[in-house]
């Protein structure tokens, strides 16, 4: 008997945007690994369009060693061709990123 693996809710911020994105009728891939080497992943992809979306939270990325290894996961991104939006909790209970989302894939 295979066991599913049940999956694990995002941050409040990430929750929200899936919402707003199954009510625009958008289907994001959520934890895309998009490095061929490394393991980094996305919060949301849209990969036909190449367009990430990250919601950043507290924490790890306030510190001075979270943001620089953001800085490489993103620097990365970018150099793969990826167009990284990058948004707070607080833009997305907003609207902002949800519009800005849809501004971008638009615009591919």
């Amino acid at each position: 008997m295979q066991v599913s693996k049940i999956p694990i809710a995002g941050s409040p911020g990430e929750e929200a945007f899936a919402l707003h994105c199954r009510v625009d009728g958008l289907t994001p891939v959520r934890e895309f690994r998009f490095h061929p080497e490394r393991k980094w992943r996305f919060d949301f992809a849209f990969s036909e369009k190449k367009v990430a979306v990250e919601v950043e939270g507290r924490g790890r990325h306030q510190a001075f060693g979270g943001f620089e290894a953001d800085c490489d996961k993103y620097n990365a991104a970018t150099l793969l061709g990826w167009r990284v939006l990058r948004y707070t909790p607080s833009m997305v209970m907003a609207g902002t990123a949800i519009e800005q989302v849809k501004e971008a894939l638009n615009a591919r």
